[in-house]
């Protein structure tokens, strides 16, 4: 693999959890260990990940039921482990969205190919439509993250919404009235200020918008 994929393990087992981050370190991944689902979730909101390894026996909350919720809102690859080895229970994780599953004890070198072979199914191939660029940005409109290189930048939910608008009109006038309709409960005046903040987190001089600019008595239009 060419690039430095952002991988999170979850597993409850120390030993083999830090284990699994060293090998998989050494093999050019970058690597998030999590515990359990809670501490994955807390990991989760500043960090994307391109693949996550999941383990099935899990306290509180187990892996199938974690991934099961996690599906609802996330297309993101996931391979579960388990020390189970009955049918129905590989069975269950592939039906609630698993993309492969492995049983414990398992060949580290069988998991790196089949990480391997998910990434360059899933994540090389991903539709360039789900991205807006403009300078040094990206964004990504499934998961409504922007990114600036490799730095992430927070966005309130407004943020986003409006963000996802311009850069599906990027090159266009969108007018006040519209950003409003398609926000829903977001006025106005506070579209105005809403764009004023993002033009904090995208402009190197917000006074003078490189990036995002006001057309006069209309609204905004979002520029490479």
């Amino acid at each position: 693999m060419t690039k430095n994929y952002n991988i999170l393990v979850i597993d409850d087992d120390t030993r083999l959890r830090n284990l699994l981050g060293k090998f998989l370190e050494e093999n050019g991944f970058k690597v998030s260990l999590a515990k359990d689902t809670t501490e994955a979730r807390i990991i989760m909101e500043s960090s994307v990940f391109d693949l996550l390894i999941v383990d099935v026996m899990l306290p509180n909350e187990n892996g199938i039921d974690f991934t099961e919720n996690f599906r609802k809102s996330s297309k993101l690859p996931i391979i579960m482990l388990t020390a189970r080895g009955e049918s129905q229970d590989r069975i269950k994780g592939l039906e609630i969205g698993a993309d492969d599953y492995m049983q414990k004890p398992f060949e580290p070198k069988e998991l790196l190919l089949r990480m391997n072979n998910i990434l360059r199914r899933t994540v090389k191939n991903i539709d360039d439509s789900n991205f807006c660029h403009f300078g040094d940005f990206s964004f990504n409109y499934p998961e409504s993250r922007l990114k600036k290189g490799e730095h992430y930048i927070h966005l309130t939910d407004s943020e986003a919404k409006i963000l996802t608008i311009l850069c599906k009109e990027k090159g266009k006038t969108v007018l006040r009235e519209k950003l409003s309709m398609l926000c829903g409960e977001i006025d106005e005046r506070s579209i105005d200020v809403q764009i004023t903040r993002l033009r904090k987190k995208i402009e190197a001089n917000p006074k003078q918008p490189k990036h995002l600019h006001t057309v006069r008595n209309h609204g905004y239009v979002l520029y490479s």
